[in-house]
């Protein structure tokens, strides 16, 4: 799998295949040529490639899952990101899975619930409506906080991946493994962000958007349809009133309880009909004079992670007998942080 890697920490060092050859003495034909498969460099030229890019010989050799088949969804038409940032991230979630799946395979291969089936659901042009119909699929409550939401999506059979990307053009991505849906996310974007986008993604996976042609309406439809899930109309009304004419600061404590932006409430109480547009005008106002767009402040409870991969990881290493050496490469962990978790647990008493 040298091809696939070498792409791979090409694209993660922001290189395009001209800069890549003009620092190994080598045309940009022969980078082609590597990448497709259609040719392998001498070890001369590997050792050339590796230290160019910063990356370990045998990072490039490491075997990827050859049982994996994508479907990588489509970015926006309205996407900043260029193709070469556009191939990073698809290219990324092919390496996670990799690693994910190797896993997987060295506990026996049914370890993981059974894929849910997607584009299951019937959009009716109501958000709420579809909210609540989103909730009633995953068995959640239709109303009151979704804590914990990646969890609650692993266990229901969904990847999740947070991609270490200094990028704010990239918020998330979806698409398909073997059956299983994925949902990619930048990790460094704020955690109420996260949550919204996990969300987003979600709609767009589990809503059957046949028909539905316009890519600005369907973005519009699909944040209104997480932002209704991760807080319903009735928990605003219970939350908040009937009518709010004023921005106070009892608003904090319930983007706390439901894990959501200020930007994101205001907007959900105009939706409601408990505030007025000139009301979410002057705290659009305020808050980017703050520069709260970046800088909110943090109001989750609980920062929220995928675990399943790490679990799967530690059970391997002490159930099967996998070496801790291989959970730091499949983790690409420190080899202390991945001993931490494994052996013999003490009772103390």
């Amino acid at each position: 799998m040298f091809s696939k890697n070498l792409k791979y920490y090409r694209l993660k060092q922001n290189m395009s295949k001209k800069d890549l050859a003009a620092a190994c003495g080598i045309t940009s034909m022969a980078i082609t040529n590597y990448e497709s498969g259609i040719r392998t460099p001498d070890m001369q030229t590997i050792n050339k490639l590796a230290s160019v890019l910063g990356v370990h010989v045998v990072d490039f050799i490491a075997s990827r899952n050859s049982g994996l088949e994508f479907e990588h969804k489509e970015f926006r038409k309205t996407t900043q990101l260029t193709k070469a940032q556009q191939e990073y991230i698809r290219e990324s979630v092919e390496e996670y899975c990799s690693r994910f799946f190797d896993a997987v395979d060295f506990l026996g291969g049914n370890q993981l619930p059974i894929p849910p089936k997607v584009d299951c659901l019937k959009i009716s042009n109501n958000r709420q409506e579809d909210a609540i119909s989103l909730r009633k699929w995953m068995g959640l409550p239709v109303s009151g906080p979704v804590d914990d939401l990646i969890g609650i999506l692993e266990n229901n059979g969904f990847i999740i991946m947070l991609l270490d990307i200094e990028n704010d053009h990239f918020a998330g991505m979806n698409g398909m493994v073997n059956e299983y849906p994925y949902i990619v996310v930048n990790k460094n974007i704020r955690q109420e962000r996260l949550r919204t986008t996990v969300a987003h993604e979600l709609v767009h996976l589990m809503f059957n958007w046949a028909g539905h042609t316009d890519d600005k309406l369907n973005e519009k439809y699909a944040t209104a349809v997480a932002g209704s899930f991760l807080i319903t109309d009735g928990d605003l009304q219970r939350e908040l009133g009937i009518k709010r004419t004023r921005l106070t600061k009892d608003l904090s404590m319930v983007c706390r309880e439901y894990g959501v932006s200020m930007y994101l409430l205001v907007k959900r109480a105009v939706q409601a009909g408990i505030m007025s547009e000139s009301l979410e005008t002057e705290f659009n106002i305020k808050a980017n004079q703050a520069a709260w767009r970046k800088h909110e402040p943090n109001r989750v409870r609980i920062k929220e992670y995928p675990r399943l991969f790490e679990q799967l990881v530690y059970r391997a290493i002490n159930e099967e007998g996998i070496s801790i050496q291989k959970g730091v490469e499949l983790l690409q962990m420190s080899y202390d942080e991945v001993f931490e978790h494994c052996g013999q647990m003490e009772v103390l008493g």
